[in-house]
């Protein structure tokens, strides 16, 4: 099961009701954050979210609004007592602006792994070992990646095979968690005992951009779709041209595009003092849509297969 916090809904500014763009993944203890913008450490410590386990940082863009809660989360996330490595990805001018960063936060009693622009999937943390993640370039007034995370799932355990290929009891177990295994020079895989792939989950994440051509391929079947959605009233396109960002409507239309399953609406205007009173724009495309608001839970669990 894949546990997920909003913890910011906000484009721009903070205000008194909305923090800036965040979003929190736990995932068998493991956590994850995609964008760090103003208010991020209020909005976890009041959402619970813990700042030790936090091994992975997505930065999709370089703006304050995504970026300037980073030098006082590192720092909590040292004085929380985490020792082992953190990972932040993100794009071109991650490693410039983290070593930015660090003339603020000096010590920190972890090491920090940059990744910068990646351009295929990756895994990016050895205890993240079943999640693959992706990257899209966006179209915005900066450097821009947008992100597809795939949670695997391992085959079941298959009886009928392990009896048919001869794998001794003792080892099932450890081939359920290993690729292969050896004993008395004989090697015995993973395979011989595990059935059918089953399907995992993917998650994906895009903000901020104009829509463009590659994201519906890039988010397809995705079973949760956060996307941004700066400005809910279809007026306001030109707006969302100039400064490339989306309205409801349009964002509604790469969910229907990318044949996702649920689409969440995010980053919102500081004009937009009320997103639910534009939902009909983006439900009159894809039905199956939820306005974000800080603090936000949803829980995805893996299909029954």
């Amino acid at each position: 099961m894949l546990d997920l916090v909003l913890l910011g809904c906000g484009g721009n500014m903070p205000m008194p009701n909305r923090f800036l763009s965040s979003l929190f993944i736990n995932y068998k203890g493991q956590k994850i954050l995609i964008d760090c913008g103003e208010g991020t450490q209020v909005s976890m410590k009041n959402n619970k979210c813990g700042f030790k386990d936090v091994a992975l940082i997505l930065i999709t863009h370089l703006h304050g609004d995504h970026t300037l809660g980073l030098p006082g989360l590192l720092s909590t996330i040292g004085n929380s007592g985490r020792t082992e490595d953190l990972t932040i990805v993100g794009p071109i001018g991650i490693s410039e602006s983290i070593s930015a960063i660090r003339v603020l936060v000096e010590y920190l009693p972890y090491n920090i792994n940059i990744i910068e622009n990646p351009q295929k999937s990756f895994s990016a943390n050895s205890n993240l070992g079943d999640l693959d993640i992706s990257t899209i370039q966006l179209d915005h007034s900066t450097e821009c990646i947008g992100y597809s995370l795939y949670f695997k799932r391992k085959p079941k355990f298959d009886l009928d095979k392990a009896t048919k290929n001869n794998v001794p009891k003792f080892l099932w177990q450890k081939l359920q968690q290993s690729d292969f295994v050896y004993l008395e020079n004989q090697k015995y895989t993973s395979d011989m005992v595990l059935g059918e792939e089953r399907n995992g989950i993917k998650i994906s994440y895009i903000t901020d951009t104009r829509p463009i051509f590659s994201i519906p391929e890039f988010i397809k079947n995705s079973s949760l779709f956060i996307c941004e959605a700066m400005y809910g009233d279809d007026m306001d396109i030109s707006k969302a041209v100039k400064n490339k960002h989306m309205t409801f409507r349009e964002a509604a239309n790469l969910a229907r595009l990318g044949d996702v399953d649920k689409l969440l609406l995010t980053h919102f205007s500081p004009s937009v003092g009320s997103p639910h009173d534009f939902l009909k724009n983006a439900t009159d495309v894809f039905s199956d849509t939820i306005i974000g608001e800080d603090g936000l839970k949803i829980s995805l669990k893996f299909e029954s297969n």
